[in-house]
Parts: structure tokens; C-alpha cells; sequence
């Protein structure tokens, strides 16, 4: 969710932070600010936009070579200038953001103010800042000292930077259960939520774990401790990333960038994965617990979001294709409900960020019951990477749009690499079938480009529903999940309600919505049930309801009855919603732009939920 980053060097920093807050204006923000330190210390911040802070800065002197920045989502307190990060002590001399939630805040607040702290705000950081300045100055506690007592005393998620006006030369930076990446220069240091604020000043980074403590000096030295005191050893990674993968390259937004770029990412997910010729599949992670997997009672996804669909297309294809029990869970619920859960039991979570609150606590459920767990994710060295016992990456890129699209159809990819692999070792696939499905897998890159070109058919469409105040989308089988995504992609970044339901569940309540202002979307490419959604189109035009179709290329019968079709490429069924999400996604970016929506930063949602 919000967005942190911290620079201490040679170098201004202001610039750096600025730049920074504006590559992390993606994860979702309602305002912003930056401290300073030049001797004093100087804070400016304000509700809006990172624009709107830069303006205000513009009559403030601004120079200093140390300080931090944030990007807010309102938790505690509602989105203005007082309640925006960074906040100060009382006495102004410690600067402090903070990612997360302090769950004991109110009983640390009571206790401060009972020693004569003033608030100014309604947050939870304040009162961290706070009591960060009564340790340090009770028991006459360095930076460090305090920061550490501190944070012994808290209960929740924190990722937060610290600077003191008092040692100029120093920032402390820690976390717990929320992300930081402590990115090392030549004799300077960035503390940063993600890679993308620092990737343009080094690629050597530590990522921090659960309730460790950085400590980056300006001589260049640097020390990592947990929140016991001791030092650890840190590992230093380098970053796989490109700043050009950061820009929009020429697009309007990035989501309609990270559309275009399926063709390849989807490529980028299965290389070296497969091999049509010699008919096989590898799935490295996977492999490493294979037989533990093949003899599993059930696999259990948990995910959230757009993540969570994924899973629901994994169950039908592991089910039937390596017929393994499978349970699809909204990591929220999960995680509250005291599952069942034993050692034979195998967890995976999905999530592109690898750093979803909800999906991380249901893994430690999981761990502590004994089960295997396993991470599908997109972001290198992200928390859910690695705290499961194997996993594989999605090779998708970084995705900067709120609404996930590119690293929806690499998440699609690898379960249908895991579903051939066990299918393949369990003996339930057919090598004919499997070599088959092999075969049209590494066609779906070309067929996701032909589906792309023609994108200004799909932006026809778009204009004739675009004012519509509701819409229903209807799949079956492996679409059902594909309707639920194109649901929320629309409500997402169009702000239309809309709702995904399985096509045969229509006539059990949706169907009394159907007039000739509810366009229905039906996900019409299942071979094995075309009678059935041919009668679900009929009901539903009987009802004046305006259908738009997403068919087969060639299938005239549906083609006749509904008001506006859109013909994908034939695959194999099982391969079906690599191809029908697609321009599913583009009528949504369209609708979106036509109704002059925030399409990359769409309002009160974050890229990112690392808080609950």
C-alpha cells in the first residue's frame, strides 16, 4: 500500500525522494511528504497528489542530503496534511513513515500522554514517533537504542524509516510483516517499500526480513540486527530489473502497456519450461517436493483478488487433468476461520507482489499445522518467496497498474505447468493429450498478439456500453473464473458495477436484473458446453438484455444472436482463458478512459495490500 523512500549521501536528496514518491504513486496513495535534514529539520507534506507536494515545496528550501518520503493510504486517521507522513516527535527532532498498522496504539498513546505528550494527528505513527522520542530521551538512548525499545513495545505490521536531527549521519530503518529494501551505493544508502524508487541508483540490495533493524551510516558502513540486538548477515542480491521496464514506453497508461506486453510475458513465464518437440514440462520448484505434491490429501490456493481467480482456474485443471483434491481460499477468510490443515496437506499461495498481508498470515497458519507451502509470485525476494519451502516466479516484469493484467495471465501459465506436471507423473494425462496441450501453450503468445491487433474492434464496443451503470459477466467451467475477472477489471478502474456469475446460477437471482440497460458478457469458448450458453444467451435477449460475446473464431450460431461478438483464435479447451481474458482487459481500459477514470491509480484502491 503506501509507499516509503529514504536517501542518505553525497548527493541531494530531495530529488531522489521526489522521483521516488512519483515511482510509487502506483501502489495506491491519498497524500504525500518528505523530510529533510540540513541542520534542522524541515517537513512538508500535503493531501493529493506527489504533484501537489512538489508545488508546495517549490517556495521551501529544500537542500540537505539526508531525509525521508512516503505515500499515504489513510488506515487510522482520515487523508489531509496533518494526518500525511512523514510525523516528528514532539520535540522535534525525530522524523519517522511508516507502512502498516500499530494495533496498540491507543493504550501507548494513553501512557504518552499521560507524560505530556501532544498529538497533533490521528494516527498510529505519530504516536510511534513519539514513543521512539520518550525512550531516547528518558533513558538518554541513541537513534538506534530507542528505535529498537520501541518497536519491543508495539504490536502490528510496521515498515518504517527514522531520522534524528540530533545524528545527522545515520538512518534506521526496520520491519515486520510489511516490505523494505535497503539499497546500497558508493557511500550512500536508499531505503525503499519496493525496487522501483532506487533501481535507477544501484542494483545491490538487502531485502529485510521480520523484525530486523538496518542501520546505514554516511561513512558507507552499514549493520544489520534483529530487534534482540543481534547482528545478522546480510545477503546482498542484485536487482533484475531495468528502469526502461519502469516507464511507459509510449502507452498512455501502464496498464495498456502491460496488456501489450503479454505476448511476451506470457513467452517469458514458460521459457525453458516446456518443450512441444520433446514433450515435456519442468517446473523447478515443483519439482524439488514433487512426490510429497503427487500424494498430497488436497491443495489448498490461497490468494486474494485477481490472484484468487487464477486459483479458481487451477482447481478445474488440477482436478482434471491430475485429479488431486483442490480448494481455492480467500486468504482473508482463511486465515480466521481455524482451518483443518495437516503435513499432507500442500498450501499455495498466489500473489504477484509476494507481500499481501492476508496471504503471508495464512501461510504461517499453514506452516505452523505442518503443511507444504509453496508461493507463486512475481517479485524476486519478496516476503512470501521467502518464507514458503519452494515456490516458482512468474517471470511477468514489474506491473505498475493497479488492475493486474499481465501477471494475471503468467500466474494462468505456471498453474497450467503445474497441472500438466502432475497430471504427466500421476499418469492422468494421456502423453498424446499432453503433448497436445504443450503444442498450444507455446502458441498462446502468438495467438494473445493476433487477439491485440485487434484491440480498435474491441474499442467500438467499449463506446457502445461505456455509459451503462451496471453489467454482468457469465462463464462456465474454466470462464466462470475468467467472468469474475472481467467483472472486477471493470468495477476496478471504471467504477461500474458489475458481477461475475457462473451462467447456469443466472436463473437463480441475476436474471430479474436483465433489461436493455444491463449488458451481459458471456464467455462463450467452452466447446464442451456450447448448447448450454447458446440457451443462456437466449434467456437472457429474451429479457432485451445486450449480450456481448466472447467466441471461438468462427462460431456463427452465437455470433447470430448476440448484439456484439469478439472471436478469439481456437486453443485447446484447457488453454481457453490465457485467450478469453484479453479482451476482457481492453474493454475495461477502454471504458475506463471513455468515463475519464484514473485508470493507473483508480480511487481507495492499492496495488499492494499489506495491511489488513
Amino acid at each position: 500500500m503506501c509507499g516509503i523512500v529514504a536517501y542518505i549521501g553525497e548527493k541531494q536528496a530531495f530529488p531522489i525522494l521526489l522521483e521516488g514518491l512519483k515511482r510509487l504513486e502506483y501502489r495506491g496513495y491519498d497524500s504525500a511528504g518528505i523530510s529533510i535534514l540540513n541542520g534542522t529539520l524541515k517537513t512538508v507534506k500535503k493531501k493529493g497528489k506527489v504533484s501537489d507536494l512538489e508545488a508546495v515545496s517549490a517556495t521551501i528550501d529544500t537542500t540537505g542530503t539526508l531525509g525521508i518520503g512516503h505515500t499515504r493510504w489513510a488506515t487510522h486517521g482520515k487523508p489531509d496534511d496533518i494526518n500525511a507522513h512523514p510525523h516528528n516527535s514532539g520535540d522535534g527532532t525525530i522524523s519517522l513513515v511508516h507502512n502498516g498498522i500499530i494495533e496498540n496504539y491507543a493504550t501507548i498513546k494513553k501512557a504518552l500522554e499521560d507524560r505530556g505528550h501532544v498529538f497533533k494527528s490521528q494516527t498510529d505513527t505519530e504516536v510511534l514517533v513519539h514513543l521512539i522520542e520518550e525512550f531516547k530521551n528518558q533513558d538518554n538512548l541513541d537513534l538506534e537504542q530507542a528505535v529498537t525499545k520501541a518497536l519491543s513495545r508495539v504490536v502490528g505490521a510496521y515498515a518504517i524509516v527514522v531520522v534524528d536531527k540530533e545524528n545527522p549521519n545515520q538512518i534506521v530503518a526496520a520491519r515486520k510483516s510489511s516490505p523494505l529494501v535497503l539499497g546500497i551505493g558508493d557511500k550512500e544508502f536508499y531505503v525503499a517499500s519496493d525496487a522501483s524508487p532506487i533501481i535507477k541508483y544501484t542494483k545491490k540490495v538487502v531485502y529485510l526480513n521480520d523484525e530486523e533493524i538496518a542501520i546505514a551510516n554516511r561513512d558507507g558502513s552499514f549493520v544489520v540486527k534483529n530487534i534482540h540486538n543481534e547482528i545478522q548477515e546480510p545477503v546482498i542480491q542484485e536487482l533484475d530489473l531495468k528502469i526502461e521496464q519502469l516507464e511507459k514506453g509510449g502507452y498512455d497508461h501502464f496498464m495498456l502497456k502491460e496488456i501489450m506486453e503479454q505476448p511476451t510475458t506470457i513467452a517469458e513465464s514458460m521459457r525453458g519450461r516446456i518443450n512441444a518437440e520433446e514433450g515435456w514440462v519442468s517446473l523447478g520448484g515443483l519439482e524439488e517436493h514433487q512426490q510429497r505434491i503427487l500424494n498430497a490429501h488436497r491443495i489448498i490456493f490461497v490468494a486474494c483478488g485477481t490472484s484468487w481467480h487464477s486459483a479458481l482456474i487451477a482447481e478445474y485443471l488440477i482436478e482434471d487433468l491430475a485429479r488431486i483434491p483442490v480448494e481455492v481460499e480467500y486468504a482473508s477468510e482463511f486465515r480466521y476461520r481455524n482451518p483443518i490443515l495437516t503435513e499432507k496437506d500442500v498450501v499455495i499461495a498466489i500473489s504477484q507482489s509476494g507481500e499481501t498481508a492476508d496471504t503471508l498470515a495464512a501461510l504461517e497458519i499453514a506452516k505452523e499445522k505442518g503443511a507444504l507451502t509453496y508461493g507463486i509470485v512475481n517479485v524476486v525476494g519478496s516476503s512470501i518467496a521467502r518464507v514458503t519451502d519452494s515456490g516458482s516466479y512468474i517471470h511477468a516484469g514489474p506491473e505498475i497498474g493497479v488492475a493486474s493484467t499481465k501477471a494475471f495471465t503468467s500466474q494462468l501459465v505456471v498453474l497450467i505447468l503445474m497441472a500438466l506436471k502432475l497430471g504427466e507423473k500421476k499418469g492422468t494425462i494421456p502423453s498424446g493429450m499432453l503433448r497436445e496441450l504443450i503444442y498450444g501453450l507455446e502458441s498462446v503468445p502468438k495467438k494473445v498478439a493476433e487477439i491485440l491487433e485487434q484491440k480498435e474492434k474491441i474499442k467500438l464496443i467499449a463506446q457502445e456500453i461505456q455509459n451503462k451503470p451496471n453489467a454482468l459477466y457469465l462463464g462456465r467451467g474454466l470462464n466462470f473464473p475468467v467472468a469474475l475477472e472481467g467483472a472486477l477489471k471493470l468495477k476496478e478502474i471504471s467504477y461500474i458495477h458489475a458481477e461475475g456469475y457462473p451462467a447456469a446460477e443466472m436463473k437463480h437471482g441475476p436474471i430479474a436484473l436483465i433489461d436493455e440497460d444491463m449488458p451481459v458478457f458471456i464467455v462463450a469458448t467452452n466447446v464442451s458446453a456450447h448448447e448450454k450458453i447458446v440457451s443462456n444467451i437466449q434467456e437472457v435477449k429474451a429479457r432485451k438484455g445486450v449480450v456481448i460475446a466472447i467466441v471461438n473464431e468462427g462460431d456463427n450460431i452465437i455470433s447470430g444472436l448476440a448484439d456484439f461478438t469478439f472471436e478469439i483464435p481456437y486453443i485447446e479447451e484447457p488453454l481457453t482463458p490465457l485467450l478469453s481474458v484479453i479482451p476482457l482487459q481492453l474493454i475495461s481500459y477502454y471504458i475506463s478512459v471513455m468515463r475519464g477514470c484514473n485508470v493507473d491509480q483508480p480511487r481507495n484502491l492499492a496495488k499492494s495490500v499489506t495491511v489488513e
